[in-house]
């Protein structure tokens, strides 16, 4: 499916294609921090933090080959990841989370058999909350977000229309807003701004394949002109100012075997058009982007096929980014999904998975960043 994340192979390219284009490892303060206890294989998709010592992170575990395995969530307390019991839920995968408080998180899911699940944390356990369309088959949830005032945004589809299903602060009052103007989207991110901005980011059908898709509700859809490229998928935003929009993601290319990685895509809106600039490699993908203290893009997670005995980040310089290298030795080829701030701190947590496929022994991976 376009613009699926953690799931890329690179065997196709062979090993003479590997041993070029690796670049020098620089000196960096990210850490593996130990996350016990998930299934092999397992993974991380995404992360929410609340502060320094409340995070949550969910993705899926119990994966072998075809088969579909089992839910994943973890809980940070400010000393230690814990694994979370979600043995009374069945579902397969969890895609998203978001939180603000330690009783107010939100993650969006598949169960077993159709449709899409919500699920609440209320500072014990994930249970399952009802909202316009629980249970239908053509409903799908991707992503979720939380402001400041509590209010949660998911973005997802229903009856064919592309959208945001909106919820209140206390979670209690669910509807769907106006579809999106546009067609044959996907829908995988959502972010919202201090400003009450709601963006969101996928892609397009373009008749011979897909271009990357953003766009911004404020009461009404604004759909910027699309990303354009080969196959290109958004994945991740970073929201400063209309005029100021980060978008990342892979750009699957022309085709190839199965497995082929793709490239990675990183562009920039600067209130008028659409303009890619250099990630540092040329063969992987971006998968997640996060601010600053000041709201200013500052680090960006990926996966370089051509360097993959470290995790690797894009770091924000002036106006360029610089590759940065994670930890040595802490994984095989750690591969991440998700990079996000840490709320007043200059810090970052980032997860992922141990290796670059979703197949035993590959187990759920965490970085840190302190600030």
């Amino acid at each position: 499916m376009a613009g699926a994340i953690g799931t890329l192979s690179g065997l196709a390219l062979g090993p003479a294609a590997a041993r070029a284009e690796v670049p020098t490892p620089r000196a960096q303060d990210w850490q593996a921090v130990p996350a016990p206890g998930s299934t092999p294989a397992a993974q991380l998709r995404r992360i929410a933090a609340a502060g320094p010592r409340l995070a949550w992170a969910v993705g899926e575990e119990g994966r072998a080959g075809p088969s579909q395995g089992r839910a994943l969530a973890m809980l940070w307390n400010g000393d230690a990841w814990m694994k979370t019991d979600l043995a009374h839920l069945g579902h397969t995968r969890l895609l998203d989370v978001a939180g603000t408080c330690s009783a107010a998180a939100w993650s969006v899911g598949q169960p077993v058999g159709t449709g899409s699940a919500l699920l609440r944390w209320d500072g014990t356990t994930w249970r399952e909350a009802a909202f316009p369309g629980t249970g239908e088959t053509d409903v799908r949830l991707n992503s979720v977000a939380a402001g400041s005032d509590r209010q949660v945004w998911i973005c997802g589809s229903r009856g064919g229309g592309a959208g945001l299903l909106y919820g209140d602060g206390g979670g209690e009052v669910w509807r769907w807003l106006e579809p999106m103007p546009v067609t044959s989207v996907n829908l995988y991110r959502v972010v919202v701004r201090p400003a009450g901005e709601v963006w969101v980011g996928g892609d397009q059908s373009n008749g011979g394949g897909w271009s990357g898709l953003v766009a911004r509700w404020d009461g009404a859809w604004t759909v910027l002109p699309p990303v354009a490229g080969l196959r290109l998928s958004i994945a991740d935003l970073h929201v400063a100012g209309p005029d100021d929009v980060w978008a990342v993601g892979t750009e699957a290319g022309i085709g190839g075997p199965p497995g082929r990685p793709g490239n990675p895509a990183l562009c920039h809106w600067d209130g008028t058009a659409w303009t890619r600039a250099e990630a540092g490699f040329t063969v992987g993908s971006l998968s997640g982007i996060a601010g600053d203290a000041q709201g200013r893009a500052a680090w960006i997670a990926g996966w370089n096929y051509r360097d993959q005995g470290r995790s690797t980040y894009l770091r924000r310089d002036g106006d360029a980014w610089t590759v940065m290298r994670g930890p040595a030795g802490t994984a095989p080829a750690p591969y991440l999904n998700d990079v996000t701030s840490v709320p007043g701190t200059g810090g970052f947590w980032s997860v992922g998975m141990t290796s670059a496929t979703p197949a035993p022994p590959t187990e759920a991976y965490t970085e840190g960043l302190e600030g």
